[in-house]
């Protein structure tokens, strides 16, 4: 286990139930600073592990089983949605590519409520996630026709993440994210594996795939 896995379990259980790291931390009884990014390392630049006792507290606050965690932690990107937290939830069902019309986001990002259909999903905590329906094979093998995938705009966003982008002068598509820098974006296409370099300005937005019907 390294210790940027394990900060990144704890950002994405966040996400998962729509909270910053200092929601979470407030929700688990701890000091609202206790998961901030400058407590994760010390002053000599050292690095810093969460407790056992505050991990304790987070996972029984958000009734989060450790199976569930420890699968975070090795790289799953949401939660199981074998955990008891799971439930159904009517998302918003935009398809692709055409969601990229305007009107189905707002300026900043997120549904606007006018999709032409809803699906009933796995339970997300992000009240703004949303569910695309993929049209087409421009994005196999990961993501073929048929497939759903739930994108959320308030989970944090790392390096080797699959996102939905939008560009924009309009696009709108599933890629994974390489690199992010102030004046640069690198993104890859699934098939054939290509990186694309983008300048920050024209992206619209970027939203972390946190679940796939595959």
């Amino acid at each position: 286990m390294q210790h940027n896995d394990l900060w990144r379990a704890l950002d994405t259980l966040a996400a998962e139930h729509g909270l910053s790291v200092s929601g979470l931390a407030r929700r688990a009884g701890l000091d609202p600073t206790t998961f901030t990014p400058a407590k994760r390392r010390m002053r000599d630049g050292r690095v810093r592990w969460p407790s056992t006792e505050s991990l304790a507290k987070v996972l029984e606050a958000t009734r989060t089983p450790i199976e569930s965690f420890t699968a975070l932690v090795t790289g799953a990107r949401a939660l199981p949605s074998a955990s008891p937290r799971a439930g159904l939830r009517r998302l918003p069902l935009l398809p692709l590519p055409a969601a990229a019309t305007d009107g189905f986001f707002d300026a900043d990002g997120r549904p606007t409520g006018t999709a032409p259909s809803e699906v009933s999903l796995p339970e997300i905590g992000d009240p703004a996630a949303y569910a695309l329906a993929v049209a087409d094979e421009q994005m196999a093998p990961v993501f073929r026709t048929g497939d759903i995938i739930i994108a959320s705009p308030a989970a944090p966003v790392r390096h080797g993440d699959r996102v939905v982008v939008r560009l924009r002068q309009g696009a709108l598509f599933a890629r994974e994210l390489i690199e992010r820098a102030a004046r640069r974006l690198v993104l890859r296409r699934f098939s054939p594996l290509c990186e694309f370099r983008f300048d920050p300005a024209e992206i619209s937005f970027l939203h972390r795939i946190v679940w796939a019907s595959q």
